[in-house]
């Protein structure tokens, strides 16, 4: 994988230090931070390429210190935490969150966890979906896929990774029907493990951000009992 940079925002000191071991092992850079103010200094100063964000932390929780670093960045963020709630998990996928991992966790489970991440959000370019366009433009909607920029009605609107990889996943292939077990599997993979609400959540966050009515979505419309699929306006 290379030296890519993870940043683990934990104040438990063992478990800082089973993953430094496990993160080392593995060739990545670690850096630590303890809380969520020093966190937002180090990922300006880091620019880590993945982020490993504990829920419970001393003064402000991982879900506002997630909330602040998606105005900084959009590399991949993988939540920790003892909670096993499905209302904190449903809340770290719609805050921008791309993983959620319980406590107690298995130290490989999460390195192979961050491999699978980083190694899509490396293929952000679109590629991988077979389509050779590089501008995807729609009435009020316009997609960059080498920039990764997306605008609506001329105005440029902030995807995380995951939520631009779903979009042009979509957007590439116009009218074709995708289940929520392949969007699943094409954008988080197999070995993300994770529950398929997860597309759900992102779904829901796309439309609040291209439509002009999410309530009523012009794009991204549900097929019911199938799944999803991208509508051509004026087709």
């Amino acid at each position: 994988m290379g030296k890519e940079r993870v940043l683990l925002i934990d104040d438990d000191i063992n478990i800082q230090e089973i993953i430094k071991l496990y993160m080392e092992k593995e060739g990545f850079s670690l850096e630590v931070a303890t809380d969520g103010y020093s966190a937002l200094h180090v990922t300006e100063k880091f620019k880590p390429d993945i982020i490993i964000l504990d829920v419970m932390l001393p003064g402000m929780d991982g879900f506002e210190v997630c909330r602040l670093l998606r105005q900084r960045t959009d590399v991949p963020i993988l939540f920790l935490s003892a909670k096993e709630d499905d209302f904190d998990q449903v809340l770290g996928h719609r805050i921008g969150g791309d993983d959620y991992i319980t406590k107690p966790f298995s130290p490989r489970l999460l390195v192979a966890k961050v491999m699978a991440h980083l190694r899509r959000s490396s293929q952000m370019d679109g590629s991988k979906y077979g389509n050779n366009q590089t501008v995807l433009q729609f009435p009020n909607l316009t997609i960059e896929k080498e920039n990764c920029i997306v605008t609506v009605n001329g105005k440029p609107v902030a995807l995380s990774a995951k939520e631009f990889l779903l979009l042009c996943l979509l957007a590439e292939n116009p009218n074709r029907v995708f289940s929520v077990e392949h969007i699943f599997d094409s954008i988080w993979g197999e070995d993300s493990l994770g529950d398929y609400r997860t597309v759900m959540v992102h779904i829901s966050n796309l439309r609040k951000k291209i439509e002009l009515d999410p309530a009523k979505p012009i794009y991204i419309l549900t097929v019911r009992g199938m799944g999803y699929k991208f509508s051509m306006i004026g087709e």
